[in-house]
């Protein structure tokens, strides 16, 4: 049973969408764009369409993620190749390197809505977005980009709410972000390390870890785990497994950060610098 509070926002969120034409949903599979996917679909049926973009910035596991969710509404499912390595200014990995990449997936979205006669290109981004730190926002204003769930007042944690409410598997599904987040600011960005932090992931990922991030530094991986997550390293077994796991894909050394993972410190840590 949701809190009338939120009730009210996800119906205030459920009128919007279904003032809309139609809706290009960029659907990264996360949870903030999983359920303005899901309220789209509710809404507009047909008239609602998801675009991923495959790119090697993103992690295999969240492509089928996202594949499996928008099977799971009804909706069309486009999946896009994206092209965001081959731009010079994104591969130097500045500061605002996300500017780049969403200039690159709005483009792609303006296009498929255009072909498909859709009125409207709607994204994931909630209120509590508002106070990190968010080049790629910058993209999306300029392209005209709506916000349904900032417009609706929803926050993080009310998405998940409403999500559970209406049964979507992604109500709990931890945070995620392009693999090209965990190089430094200044590391170029690359296939070849885009696929060994990736993988690393998923050797996290395969030893049970549900929150976590493997950052690139140089020979060193360094994991950052949850809060609730950090005390299973107690485990020698374990600690072995993963250090092996990690050195498989490329590393010499494995560290862990004592500080636990939390979504968007890294980003406010280079905020912070410039």
């Amino acid at each position: 049973m949701l809190d009338p509070d939120v009730q009210g926002k996800l119906e205030r969120l459920r009128g919007f969408v279904r003032g809309l034409p139609g809706a290009l949903v960029a659907f990264s599979g996360g949870a903030d764009s999983a359920l303005v996917l899901a309220v789209a679909a509710l809404e507009l049926r047909e008239r609602a369409v998801a675009l991923t973009v495959s790119s090697p910035s993103l992690p295999p596991r969240e492509l089928d993620a996202a594949r499996a969710f928008a099977a799971a509404q009804g909706v069309r499912h486009l999946v896009v190749e994206g092209r965001e390595l081959e731009d010079p200014r994104y591969a130097a990995n500045p500061a605002d390197r996300c500017y780049y990449c969403k200039a690159e997936l709005y483009a792609l979205c303006e296009r498929a809505a255009r072909e498909l006669s859709l009125g409207a290109i709607v994204d994931g981004f909630n209120a509590d977005d508002r106070r990190d730190v968010r080049p790629g926002q910058r993209a999306a204003q300029e392209r005209g980009v709506v916000s349904p769930l900032a417009l609706a007042g929803l926050s993080k944690e009310e998405v998940r709410a409403c999500s559970r409410a209406l049964g979507l598997s992604t109500w709990d599904k931890p945070q995620a972000a392009c693999l090209s987040s965990r190089l430094p600011t200044g590391t170029p960005v690359t296939v070849e390390r885009l696929a060994a932090v990736g993988g690393a992931e998923e050797e996290l990922a395969e030893l049970g870890f549900r929150r976590f991030r493997v950052r690139h530094h140089g020979e060193v991986a360094r994991i950052e785990l949850g809060a609730d997550e950090l005390g299973r390293l107690a485990d020698a077994a374990l600690r072995e497994r993963l250090v092996e796991a990690i050195k498989r894909r490329g590393f010499r050394f494995v560290a862990v950060d004592l500080e636990p993972f939390e979504s968007g410190r890294f980003a406010r840590l280079v905020a912070q610098r410039v």
